[in-house]
């Protein structure tokens, strides 16, 4: 997210990511193991399908979401903060020669490749712990918008591959 700004705290926009990732995982090879929105980032543990590359999920997932949800905060009556974040947006646009207007996304995406059993588990901990860390909750599996709860047994909103 540009200028780490916090829209992710409507769950109606959290909703938008979960739906656009289950979309990715149906139609554009993405095989999901772990994930968990925060207010202003998110966090996914991702490979793709055989035939898929992860660059262009990634690539087309933002441009999405990007484009839906702008909408959405252009369209929200309620959105408090709807011009601070347009303008945020639309400023780091301007410096971005990809955009046309806004600029939702940060342009790179921190990849890790995770080669190894401790170094997965270590990733997948630190993402599930990131809402207890914040102060969201006090058990990572009682977050709805994470993994936490899959691996937990209970279900959650999008279906995973597990890690074994």
């Amino acid at each position: 997210m540009v200028e780490w700004v916090d829209v992710f705290t409507r769950n109606v926009y959290k909703d938008v990511l979960i739906d656009s990732l289950r979309y990715c995982q149906k139609h554009k090879g993405l095989l999901l193991y772990g994930w968990c929105i925060m207010t202003n980032h998110v966090h996914l543990i991702i490979s793709s399908a055989d035939g898929f590359k992860q660059e262009y999920i990634l690539r087309d997932f933002k441009k999405h979401t990007s484009r839906q949800l702008i909408t959405m905060i252009e369209g929200n009556p309620q959105e408090s903060r709807k011009n601070r974040m347009l303008w945020l947006f639309k400023e780091a646009g301007k410096s971005n020669s990809n955009n046309k207007y806004y600029q939702f996304w940060q342009q790179d995406n921190h990849p890790l490749e995770l080669s190894g059993n401790l170094l997965i588990d270590q990733k997948l901990s630190y993402l599930h712990n990131n809402p207890v860390e914040a102060g969201i909750v006090d058990e990572p599996e009682s977050y709805l918008y994470s993994s936490a709860r899959d691996y937990s047994g209970r279900k959650g909103f999008i279906d995973i591959e597990f890690i074994e």
